[in-house]
This record gives C-alpha cells, structure tokens and sequence, in this order.
C-alpha cells in the first residue's frame, strides 16, 4: 500500500531524515529552496534536528509530525526543515549553542524557530501533541511563535542582534599570556574527586554518562602523579559500569547513558563513537593494570562493532536504535520464564542470580535487564558450585540466550558511514593490537582506515558521509581531527609510513580549512556556509573537541616530522583555551590530557630492521605498555626514511654490536644512552613519571 504523504526528504539519502520522508510535513531539507522560500514568504523557519536512534526523535515524529492537524499548522505558518545531526554536526553545534542561549538547556529532538536570515529567536526540545507535564502542546507552540513573530518583528530583531553579539563574544577568548600553569591540573583532579559517585562510580547523579574522556584525564594524571585516588576512581567507574546494565551483557558495546545513578537501566541505543571511546578507555586501563577483565570487556566490545556495525567494505556503521517493534530496549530484555525455557530450570536458577533476573523484573512490564548482581566468588560459594564450572554454566547461558536473541526483530540500523566517528573506531581497533597482539584487530583498523582514505577523500579534502554508494557533505573539523588521529594510532600500530603521509597531507588541509588566523585555534566549520556566525567548539562532550584531539595531532605530527610549526600551533590551542580550562575542567577533559601530553611528551624510536625477532620484541614491549605520553616510530635501515628519528644521538650504540636492534628514549630534549636489550627497555620504561605498583 503506497503511503499517504511523501515530501522532499524522499531524495535525501540520511536514515534520520528518510524516517519522515512521509510525514504530513512539507519538510525541507538544508539548502537553499527553503532559504530563499521564507524570504520570498516573510515566514518564520522551523528546524528540526535529531538522529535516528534518537528515542525521543521517534516519540515526537509519532506524535507530532505524523498528526495531520499538527502538520498543517506547521506547514501554514512556517517553512519546516529537518536535519539529521550527525550529518551536519556544524549545524548542530552551533543551534545547540544558540538554544541553550535562548532557554538555558538544551538536547534532541531541537526544535527551533529561526528568522529567513537563519538566526533563532525561540526554541525547545521534545514539545508533546498537547499540555502536559508541565510542557506546552506543540499546536499552541506553533500558533504563538508564528504570531510573536508577524506581530512583534522588532522585538525579534533585538533577540537576534543580541544572540550575534553574544557569539561574537563568545569566540572573543583571549589567549593566556605568559607559561602555561600547570597548577591546572591537581586543581581539574579535585573537581572531578568533588563530583565522583563513591559508591556507583561515575560522576553526578542520574542520568549518568559514561564520561570516558575525564577517566582518560585522571588515569594519565595517575601516571604523571602516582596519586592513587585518580586511578581508584577510573578502576571502580569502569567495574561498575562493566556490571550494569549500560553494559550488553551478551553481545557486547555499551549502550548511550544510564537514567537511574547506578548503571542499572540503559537508554537503550548503541552509538559508535561511544563504543570507540569506551573501548579505547577500557584497553588503556588494561595496559596500566594488567586487569584481565578491562581486557575482556575492551575486546567485546570491539567484538560487537565488528559483528554489528561493520560495513563489508571496511567501514563502520553510525549506531543502533534504541527501539524494536515500538518499543524501547524490546531487544534486550528477558523474564526468568523466557531464560527457564531456553536454559532449564537448575541452569537457569544460577543464571538469573548472576544477573538480577527476578519474577518482578527491574524494568517495564515485569521483563529485566541484566546486570551482575553477585560476584562468581559469592555465588560459587551460596549454591555450592565450583568456579570453573559457574563459569562454564554462564558463559554457555550467555551464548545460549544471544542465540535466541537474534531470532528477534533487530533494532534499526543507521547504516551511514561518518569519517569522524571511523577515525575514532580505527584508534581503537590499533589500540586493541597494541595492547592484545590480535593482528586481525589491526586488519581491522587497516581497512576502515583505507575504506575512508578511498572513499571520502576528494584530493586533500575529506567528506563527511557515506551511504548508499555515494560520499557526501564536506568534513567538519572533527572529521579531519579524529581521522588524523586514527591514522597517527595506525601508523603507531604498524608502523607502516604510508599513514604518516595522509596524516601530514590532512593536518596541513585542516590548518588551510579551520584554523583562526586571528586567535588560534579551529573554527568547527569551513568557509562558505549561510550562517549567522561561526563556531570554534572548545568544549569537550561525548566526543572530544577537534581543538582537544588538535593538539595531540599538531604535537605527535610536529615531533615525527620535525616540523616546529606545528607545535606551536598545539601551543597555541592551549593558550586559548586554558583559562576556560582552569575555570570549567568538566567541560575540557580531552583538553588538560592534552596539556599533559604537552608537558610530558617523549619520543620513543625503535632502531631495526621491522622483521628482525630482537626489533620485534623491542615493539611488542612498547606496545603492551602504558605510555599515554609516548610518540612511537620505527626506523628500519632497510627501508627508506619517511619520517625524523628523534633528537639526539643517532649512531652512537652500546655493546658489541653497533648493528644490533636498539631504542632511542628522549624526554625533554635530552636522550638515554641506546638501549639494546628488552629488559633494560622495560626498565627505561618504568623509570618515566608514573605510580609505583604499590598505588595500584
């Protein structure tokens, strides 16, 4: 049966906007046709902009824009326009920052209401069909807005005279004179000791994020101060969120954020980006402790984004919905009677205590989610059961009931391909071979790497999205940062110097596209767009900030390269953005790890021939290790030179054998003598400024 209404969006090829391609909504996408529209019309402009595992995307569409009466008051008074943010992350960027001016809050759907010129004067969120919860219904938004604007035009316009001005103040931020204070940084661990949950881990209250940015920040302020609070925070957050429901006990990944303070109940959709970062978090604090189990959850979830969300070509896909068959988390909830009929009862008595599966059920409609309730330990010992045979019972119970689970109707897939977010994803994959030794990990990180270099590179310039066969929309900021990134970890990885030159050849494109002549810094979008200002996003949120990931780049890129210039751009950010730092560390935690960075950077070169056991060694030790301020690179005599060695000494060798494999270590200018063997290797390592073993 052919759908009752198609408008405009029919043609677009974003999974978000294809959601409402038959709606009774007259939408548009971005462009022009309705720029030129609401001028020709004098009529206000309604943006919409969401995501298409956005749960309450979904609501509002069903309510609102799927309801006829609704729609024609839309589609009288306004010209309606829909954008998909994770497609134009400008967009977003800049609207939320306008909203959360407007109203003080802000998050998706984002529903503004903007002048022909573009600029918001009124906004909102999630807006209900009708008066309810203490929400205005959506009709009496619409008929108040659109009159406000036909009967109070100049007060509109000083809103939007003084929302420029306060963007132009905004980027106004002047850079800090004189050396950067490294006093910043006890003073960032303190606030973030104010605000971490002792007993759930985590920081705030519900709901809780993951926030796996600022456990990277206080694992290397561990490192650099062997405080031993620091790590304590970053082990207990990542065991309790590991237990919790975020966590998918069965397929791996983790899902966006938790709505209760314990991890328990999930907002059910999957992102890539958060799975990325969270892997990474997770491989990190196995390379500084040798947990097994950070190791295991790290590689599960790297399991589901390669079971899941990985593209034949190479690539990886953008998130998972929260909903199935109308339903949030339907897909990933059980009753004790569903996990009794596919395990027995005696198997399924042990398993639902594991997990926290009772006849109530700690969700809706009497179903659960699982969650490690017990330790094996606790429970080997109240049902007298060995460990090894627990684990054995519950291993074949998780595989048993993931079985039965792919039986049922799949969450939607957001099957677009973001080059920023795979940048992110390609960091981990390397990361995982480092720390694991997996080489199908690295194939991994190699394929998505060369899917992208391929597929949304178009001469120096990089696309942002790939669907259907076709790339589109030109790259942020954030898609040069995280795919420079991703190919520096890459390189780091394989040590393969092709990586090493489409890093170079994007940092220099992104310095041409985004960097602030005036100030410093990058703006988050490029040149040409219709907006009524431009945004530089200093701030860290779920991703970090491309000025945060910029400075590692400009640092790592300026010591492989020797290229000074570079570095002192990464200085440059720093001064920009550290009295905000100083004042705000919650919101710059990609930020201060890379002033550390800064402030310990060494470099590490192996001297060798790649294929030689005793150079292999030398790597492996290195790659295993936890050197969050190391800049890794291999010269190999058999091989032409593609990047500088570092500084210092470079022919002189100890021992008998000047030939002999051997590692360059130099911190701060000054160079250790060659090391030529992996014990005094891992010796130079322990050496550098991290806690003793004791603080673990």
């Amino acid at each position: 049966m052919a759908p009752k209404h198609t408008n405009r969006l029919i043609k677009e090829s974003s999974p978000y906007l294809l959601q409402h391609a038959h709606n009774p909504v007259d939408w548009y996408p971005w462009g022009a046709e309705a720029f030129d529209r609401a001028k020709e019309e004098d009529k206000p402009i309604l943006l919409s902009i969401g995501y298409s595992a956005c749960h309450w995307c979904h609501v509002m569409e069903g309510e609102c824009f799927e309801n006829e009466s609704i729609a024609r008051l839309m589609n009288e008074r306004f010209v309606c326009i829909k954008v998909d943010r994770e497609e134009r992350p400008d967009l977003d960027e800049l609207y939320m920052n306008a909203l959360q001016m407007l109203t003080g809050s802000g998050g998706w759907p984002m529903t503004l209401f903007l002048t022909p010129d573009l600029v918001p004067f009124h906004g909102g969120t999630y807006f209900p069909p009708d008066d309810r919860r203490g929400l205005p219904g959506f009709p009496k938004v619409l008929v108040t807005v659109s009159d406000y604007y036909r009967t109070h035009r100049s007060q509109v316009s000083a809103m939007t005279v003084q929302l420029r001005e306060a963007f132009r103040q905004m980027m106004e931020i002047a850079p800090s004179e004189g050396e950067l204070d490294p006093k910043v940084l006890p003073l960032a661990f303190e606030t973030f000791e104010r605000h971490y949950d002792p007993v759930a881990g985590g920081f705030g209250e519900a709901p809780k994020f993951p926030q796996a940015l600022t456990l990277s920040f206080l694992l290397r302020y561990w490192n650099r101060t062997g405080e031993k609070r620091a790590f304590a925070m970053v082990d207990h957050t990542l065991r309790k969120m590991a237990e919790g429901g975020i966590y998918d006990h069965l397929g791996g990944g983790f899902h966006r954020y938790s709505v209760d303070a314990r991890w328990l109940v999930p907002h059910f959709e999957k992102m890539l980006y958060d799975n990325a970062l969270l892997a990474r978090m997770f491989l990190e604090a196995y390379q500084a402790s040798h947990e097994p189990g950070f190791r295991r959850i790290a590689e599960e979830t790297l399991c589901y984004v390669e079971r899941d969300l990985r593209d034949p070509g190479g690539g990886f896909y953008s998130a998972q919905d929260a909903d199935s068959e109308g339903e949030e988390g339907k897909y990933y909830l059980w009753t004790s009677k569903e996990i009794e009929g596919i395990l027995g009862k005696e198997k399924a008595r042990l398993f639902c205590a594991s997990y926290g599966i009772k006849p109530p059920g700690n969700f809706e409609g009497g179903r659960s989610i699982l969650s490690v309730a017990q330790s094996h330990q606790e429970l080997s010992e109240t049902y007298d059961v060995s460990l090894h045979e627990l684990e054995e019972l519950l291993e074949e119970g998780r595989n048993r009931l993931f079985a039965e689970r792919q039986r049922r109707p799949q969450p939607h897939r957001d099957e677009k391909i973001l080059t920023s977010w795979n940048g992110l994803t390609i960091s981990s994959f390397a990361e995982a071979f480092k720390a694991t030794g997996t080489k199908r990990y690295l194939l991994r990180a190699q394929e998505a790497a060369s899917f992208i270099v391929n597929e949304l590179k178009e001469g120096d310039r990089l696309l942002r999205v790939f669907k259907d066969g076709r790339s589109y929309t030109k790259g942020v900021a954030e898609d040069y940062a995280f795919l420079i990134q991703g190919l520096l970890d890459l390189y780091e990885a394989s040590f393969a110097p092709y990586w090493i030159e489409e890093a170079e050849s994007l940092q220099h494109e992104m310095i041409r596209e985004f960097w602030d002549g005036t100030r410093g810094g990058f703006f988050y979008g490029g040149e040409g767009e219709p907006l009524f200002a431009r945004s530089k996003n200093p701030y860290d949120n779920a991703l970090p900030s491309p000025n945060s990931v910029g400075v590692f780049n400009l640092l790592r890129l300026g010591c492989l390269t020797g290229q000074e210039a570079l570095k002192k751009r990464a200085e440059a950010i720093l001064r920009l953005f550290h009295g905000l730092a100083s004042q705000q560390p919650f919101g710059f935690p990609h930020l201060l790890s890379a002033f550390l960075f800064y402030l310990d950077q060494e470099e590490i070169a192996v001297v060798g021939p790649k294929e030689d056991e005793r150079t292999k060694r030398f790597i492996q030790e290195l790659h295993r290790s936890y050197l969050p301020n190391a800049v890794l690179s291999l010269s190999d005599p058999d091989q032409p030179q593609k990047i500088r060695p570092p500084f210092g000494p470079r022919e002189e060798a100890s021992g008998r054998d000047p030939d002999a494999p051997k590692v360059l270590i130099c911190r701060k200018s000054s160079c250790l003598p060659p090391l030529t063997d992996v014990e005094a290797l891992r010796m130079a390592i322990q050496s550098t400024p991290k806690a003793s073993s004791e603080s673990r």
